[in-house]
């Protein structure tokens, strides 16, 4: 049996195409058992051991899945056994009141990241089951080759098991007491115990009177001798009543060993002796071996929770079935899951009610229709753990009004990763106890690495065999990577379902790669073979040198040898060399970072924002198949995940993980890359790549780096990036660093809304030059605009509000910032609606202003009245002495009468047509330039008939002057109305 067992570690590398049998939700089928009432399935083994690690109560790691009540009661129509007959009138069955009541207000709590990322749900309110197969040892160690991800869904129904049948007899009629239940990482083994545990106390799963969940990891920590039953009553103090009639009596009682793999388990004899006694003192390990041996409370009934690799621990003999937890094997699943998590109330925040309940369901709708037309993000989530990360990335990129250090896109990563490995070792078995996180950012961290400087995101088996078997020189290295291979390859690598590429390997969710990538780097595992072969002869040197020193000094005091003492003084230099040399892994890195985040290459793709909302939820509109790979693969978020990996608070959870970044690593690497970020940034990056600078230094964390380089910037233009609520809070944490002026912001056509005003308040104020053309701001953003402007703080001299519906309410606002305003001194409303009313209500409160010296009236429809009387209050205003009237319904007697103006005697110049009198006016390119620049967003046959009105002005006032010079001028100007107009007529324009 040891020897069959062991078949599987020789498997040829060739084997690793069969991975594709066991992905998650490999064995699942379309008809699959679902219960849609409890938590989101998030990986959540981390937060499963902090519960049993918390209090007296030792709570596992494992994954069963319940369905539910009244359809159990159907199945055990029993709810109350002849055991808790006879404990009904004693202290016992108060005893497991207290005990259900106790374990349900530890189960049902939350993990941290739960509360970080989104609103906080409870296990009744969001939760899907996944799919559990029943399997068997053969199975298990002899996976079919053949078996793909486009044939998983064809397996037969009869496999499929629901939690209430585990129990069952099996096919020959025999009774179940052991149940081995068993999954790679992230396929929701621990929600399921968790929500399985809940279920039980509050009465929904009545076949067991009495559950008794027990963490081998709290177990592997103890080696001195214990008894059964003061185990129990260790762990669970309320059951100091109902121990002594264990064994004595019929009651029910499920064991839950959560977490197998972390316990050393000997089923010999020699190695672990019978005890049937449960007052016995001996070591856990044995107590668990006689529990499964049933030699040890035979009446019992046993769930074990564990990955693949250690499913072979346990005998055959001692298991009555083996059960795989096969994630969400059916999209409908996945919807399912998205449906109930992104459509809670409390989903899109506190001050969110009703507003964005239609962004919800757009929201679900579209990753709806990406599942179904993009096979390879539904291929990651049948991982229910990435189904977690896709909820809390949406909620992160959609739902975030403010920004805390906690919240940034490298920490939900980070979180991620602490939920599914946080204490976990990759082998228990294995001498070196080396973290499962360590081995996959060291392994998998450097086929990330090479994939992200060669550009590619698929896998070929020998890129896989180089990456991960070309260094393999010992029996233990091979070990671990069977056990990599068999619990974790396929939780960040899964076949490629692109046509043509179903033999190569993508990750599971493409910024992972870019993130472990970041992580290898940054933890210095990039070397060279000179650098690993110089730290380990450091090393030995370092620890041997100064022995030797010490015995060749004493020797040389009694033979003339007094060389040899120097000699090795000499040796001990080398290692003090060599640290000075690897100081410059990290300038090493500091200079791959900058490289990388100003690569020229990538200034024009989108921001990784909306490239990671893209990824998620897909690009509407035609566009080409999304599992086409592009001919250019963009690694934008590397570098940016390696300054958020710097941070002080992810360093902290990767210090958990195993993976540790020393303060004075991070210290240096900052150090050595704050001149060359700051010197690339000034070279005015395109708007895209600007926000990706910002977003870059928002997740760096690094208050006083942050500062330094915000400084440099005394422009910033964001124009055309889609300003998201997310965007405009870390364009406002980052901005918020320092308290300098800024002397232009360009915001044109950023989708910005009344929110967005808000959120920027603190930036804004200190702007001197800011533009918010094109962004459909309304009477209640420019209420927003009014506060920001009778600010005492606000610095703004300059602001363009061009092309927004403001309205005339919007003016009645804009007209009361003008008069308590003292900075601003140009004011452009083109096209904003303003009509005959909103520029009379801006005139009658321009004579309290002392400060504006151009106010831009243009194309808002204003009558003769309307413009004659802005005008005349123009006329008596201190500095005011440019007014902007063209494209306007103005008749030729006002027009008359606006060329009648004259700077030198009424102190104002009005700017309505190309001419001025018999001349062509100064300000003709300037009116030209505007219409060619909005001509995009104005009514085109309007602009129409006031070019022709322009072009017939033109020619009679050419006909009227006899200067030559003048006459050349107009012909000038009439030949580039004519080119506008007829570009217009065709559509070129």
């Amino acid at each position: 049996m040891s020897r069959a067992m062991q078949c599987q570690s020789c498997l040829p590398w060739s084997s690793w195409m069969q991975l594709r049998q066991s992905l998650p939700g490999s064995s699942g089928t379309r008809s699959v058992y679902l219960c849609a009432a409890s938590v989101p399935g998030t990986a959540g083994s981390t937060f499963l051991r902090k519960i049993l690690h918390a209090s007296s109560i030792s709570l596992p790691r494992g994954s069963v899945r319940y369905q539910g009540g009244s359809q159990e009661r159907s199945v055990q129509p029993r709810s109350s056994g002849h055991g808790l007959s006879q404990l009904r009138n004693v202290a016992s069955s108060d005893a497991i009141k207290k005990h259900q009541k106790s374990l349900s207000a530890w189960f049902s709590h939350q993990p941290n990241e739960e509360r970080q990322f989104g609103p906080s749900f409870s296990l009744d309110a969001v939760h899907v089951d996944p799919v559990i197969r029943e399997s068997s040892l053969e199975e298990i160690l002899k996976p079919s080759p053949d078996l793909t991800i486009q044939n998983q869904l064809q397996q037969p129904c009869s496999q499929v098991i629901s939690l209430q049948n585990l129990f069952d007899v099996d096919a020959c009629g025999r009774q179940v007491k052991n149940v081995v239940l068993y999954g790679t990482v992230g396929t929701g083994k621990s929600t399921l115990i968790k929500k399985m545990v809940v279920d039980w106390c509050r009465g929904l799963l009545p076949r067991f009177e009495l559950v008794i969940p027990f963490s081998c990891e709290d177990l592997s920590h103890s080696h001195a001798p214990i008894s059964l039953r003061r185990l129990i009553t260790k762990k669970y103090q309320h059951l100091r009543d109902v121990v002594p009639m264990l064994g004595t009596s019929s009651l029910k009682v499920l064991f839950i060993l959560n977490g197998l793999e972390r316990l050393n388990l000997d089923f010999r004899l020699a190695g672990t002796e019978l005890c049937c006694d449960p007052n016995e003192p001996v070591p856990p390990s044995a107590i668990v071996v006689n529990l499964l041996r049933k030699y040890l409370l035979p009446e019992a009934s046993i769930i074990v929770t564990t990955r693949p690799s250690a499913v072979r621990r346990i005998p055959g003999k001692y298991v009555g079935r083996y059960a795989e937890i096969c994630g969400f094997s059916d999209t409908n699943l996945q919807k399912m899951y998205f449906q109930m998590r992104l459509s809670q109330p409390g989903c899109s925040g506190e001050n969110s009610v009703g507003s964005t309940s239609g962004e919800q369901e757009n929201l679900v709708e579209m990753l709806s229709r990406n599942l179904e037309r993009h096979n390879q993000i539904a291929a990651a989530c049948f991982l229910p753990s990435y189904c977690w990360l896709v909820c809390t990335t949406l909620h992160f990129l959609y739902f975030t009004r403010t920004v805390p250090p906690s919240q940034t896109l490298t920490g939900i990563y980070t979180s991620f990763l602490r939920l599914n490995f946080s204490g976990e070792v990759l082998d228990s078995t294995d001498p070196t106890n080396i973290s499962m996180m360590k081995y996959v950012a060291k392994m998998v961290g450097k086929l990330a690495y090479e994939g992200v400087m060669s550009r590619k995101t698929c896998f070929s088996e020998d890129d896989l065999q180089q990456c991960f078997e070309v260094e393999m020189k010992t029996e233990s290295e091979l070990n671990l990577l069977e056990v990599f291979r068999s619990d974790v390859f396929r939780f960040f690598l899964t076949p490629c379902v692109q046509p043509g590429k179903e033999h190569t390997f993508v990750f599971t969710i493409p910024a992972m790669q870019e993130y472990l990538a970041a992580l290898y780097v940054v933890l210095g595992e990039k070397k060279t073979l000179a650098q690993r072969v110089g730290k380990e002869l450091s090393e030995v040197i370092g620890k041997v040198s100064e022995d030797v020193a010490v015995v060749m000094s004493i020797i040389s005091k009694v033979l003339p040898l007094r060389f040899l003492p120097v000699l090795f003084n000499l040796l001990k230099i080398f290692p003090r060399y060599f640290s000075r040399l690897s100081s410059k892994d990290q300038d090493a890195i500091a200079h791959t970072m900058a490289e990388e985040l100003f690569k020229e290459e990538d200034y024009y793709n989108d921001d990784v924002l909306d490239q990671i909302n893209s990824s998620i939820l897909g690009v509407e509109g035609p566009m080409h198949h999304p599992d086409e790979a592009r001919d250019d693969e963009v690694f934008e978020l590397f570098p940016i995940f390696m300054g958020g990996i710097l941070s002080r608070r992810n360093r902290a959870i990767l210090e958990q993980l195993g993976c540790s970044i020393k303060n004075l690593a991070a210290f240096e690497i900052a150090k050595a890359m704050k001149k060359t970020v700051i010197r690339n940034s000034r070279k005015g990056l395109p708007s895209s790549e600007l926000m990706d600078y910002l977003f870059f230094l928002h997740e760096f964390q690094n208050e006083r780096f942050t500062a330094e380089a915000i400084r440099s910037l005394r422009t910033v233009n964001l124009s055309s990036v889609r300003m998201t609520p997310l965007k405009c809070s870390i364009l406002a944490s980052v901005m918020g660093t320092t308290c300098h002026e800024v002397e232009e912001l360009n915001l044109t056509s950023c989708n910005l809304d009344t929110s967005s005003l808000r959120i920027l308040f603190p930036v804004l104020l200190r702007c001197k030059a800011l533009h918010l053309q094109l962004n459909s701001l309304g009477s209640d953003a420019c209420k927003e605009i009014r506060d920001l402007l009778l600010h005492d703080k606000c610095v703004v001299s300059k602001l363009r509000l061009a092309n927004n519906p403001v309205g005339e309410q919007g003016a009645q606002y804009l007209a009361e910032a003008l008069a308590g305003n003292h900075s601003l001194t140009h004011l452009s409303l083109l096209h904003t609606a303003l009509g005959d009313r909103g520029a009379e209500v801006i005139a009658q409160h321009l004579a309290e202003n002392q400060h504006l010296q151009e106010l831009n009236l243009g194309y808002n429809s204003l009558t003769d009245a309307a413009a004659l009387h802005v005008v005349e209050v123009a006329k008596k205003h201190a500095t005011l002495d440019k007014v902007h009237l063209y494209f306007n319904d103005i008749s030729e007697d006002g027009k008359q009468a606006l060329h009648s103006l004259r700077m030198d005697r009424d102190g104002v110049r009005a700017l309505v047509f190309l001419t001025a009198g018999t001349d062509v006016s100064d300000y003709w390119s300037h009116i030209l330039n505007v219409v060619q620049r909005n001509l995009p967003f104005w009514d085109r046959e309007r602009v129409r008939q006031h070019l022709a009105l322009i072009l017939q002005d033109l020619e009679s006032s050419r006909r009227q002057t006899a200067n030559p010079w003048r006459k050349a001028k107009f012909l000038r100007v009439e030949s580039e109305v004519k080119k506008m107009l007829g570009n217009l007529q065709h559509g070129t324009l």
